[in-house]
């Protein structure tokens, strides 16, 4: 079966909720049915088939065509499935994703990742501010899974993170780990102002020197036997994580932030 693709017909005025649109949800349903389903247009609702062209029959490995940022909650609660999309992705990118593959082959929105409980979303370009983070008023973010970035992300991303990995191979903005509970951020790129802050426990791991805060404390350098077991973890992905010339476990440790309980770790290269 070839991949059940939706393709936009053209940028809509307002924006769209697609999160009917996901793959356990749209199992067993034909094309005349996915076709009738009603999407959240701005104030109005629109019929799928009047803002995507249907081709295919692979709900399980759904794709959406000349996508824009426009698109919202694109894999919203995805359980199991591939979701590619060919295109920029609007905010909410895999909201509570709890199993399954998106991709996006091209930029995502604010709130990408957020307070996902597991599965892997890849995007090839770059991600908004809020990357792995919570809702407005909620207290955990990211609960699990792996977030791939290879471009460049906001500010605050893994903001109340709670477990799992966010990977980012260009620069990160300000406050990157605000408010971590646990889990790993690494940034290969530049990191902006107060990564970090308020952190509890959990680890960014960065190939740039950062700009601290006073409430870090400089724990020396060390060699640390768990980072090559942490990048052989990263082989079957297709980033520069993988490439066995990322690897390294000399860093230089700083311990925070001290104005919480101080358990968290900063681990920059040397």
């Amino acid at each position: 079966m070839s991949a059940l693709t939706l393709t936009l017909k053209q940028v809509p005025a307002q924006r769209v909720d697609m999160s009917p649109l996901v793959c356990q949800k749209l199992q067993g349903l034909s094309i005349a049915d996915i076709a009738a389903l009603e999407l959240q247009n701005g104030k109005a609702r629109q019929r799928v088939d009047a803002l995507f062209t249907i081709t295919g029959s692979d709900s399980q490995n759904l794709v959406i065509a000349n996508s824009c940022d426009k698109l919202d909650y694109i894999g919203k609660q995805l359980e199991g499935g591939t979701l590619t999309v060919d295109g920029d992705a609007g905010a909410y990118l895999g909201l509570e994703l709890k199993t399954g593959t998106i991709r996006v082959n091209g930029n995502s929105g604010l709130y990408s990742g957020c307070e996902m409980k597991n599965g892997l979303i890849e995007i090839n370009g770059n991600a908004g501010d809020f990357l792995g983070g919570a809702l407005p008023g909620n207290k955990q973010g990211m609960k699990g899974g792996t977030i791939l970035v290879k471009g460049n992300v906001g500010a605050r991303a893994g903001d109340h993170m709670r477990r799992g990995q966010i990977l980012i191979e260009g620069n990160a903005g300000d406050y990157c780990g605000s408010r971590m509970l646990a889990g790993t951020i690494a940034v290969m790129g530049n990191t902006g102002r107060y990564p970090g802050y308020a952190m509890r426990r959990g680890t960014l791991l960065l190939w740039q020197a950062p700009q601290l805060s006073a409430t870090f404390n400089d724990c020396g350098s060390h060699t640390l036997a768990f980072l090559p077991i942490l990048f052989a973890s990263f082989r079957t992905l297709n980033s520069r994580f993988a490439d066995s010339s990322a690897a390294f476990n000399r860093v230089r440790r700083y311990g925070g932030d001290m104005a919480e309980t101080g358990r968290g770790e900063v681990l920059v290269k040397l």
